[in-house]
């Protein structure tokens, strides 16, 4: 529950223990517009160091684009991937 404080930590624990039907939700505005909304914004997947050998080009275009171009790989590579995943 990450940095929480302990009292909102055991109002977490409280709401958690009671059965849904008990949780009131009338104070909670419910969303109808879900426009502008990004599914995945708070996805951070866990990180793992490698050693991987690449082109010189291939690394000196990515590094020419500026910026975190480690991030720019990792985003083209998972581009890939979910294309070529195999459903079912």
């Amino acid at each position: 529950m990450g940095n929480l404080t302990t009292e909102a930590r055991m109002e977490l624990e409280a709401l958690a223990d009671k059965p849904e039907q008990q949780i009131r939700l009338d104070d909670i505005p419910e969303i109808a517009d879900w426009t502008g909304s990004r599914r995945g914004r708070f996805y951070r997947p866990l990180k793992k160091s490698i050693s991987i050998r690449l082109d010189a080009d291939v690394i000196a275009w990515f590094q020419s684009l500026g910026g975190k171009y480690q991030s720019k790989m990792n985003e083209v590579l998972r581009h890939y991937m979910v294309d070529h995943e195999e459903t079912g």
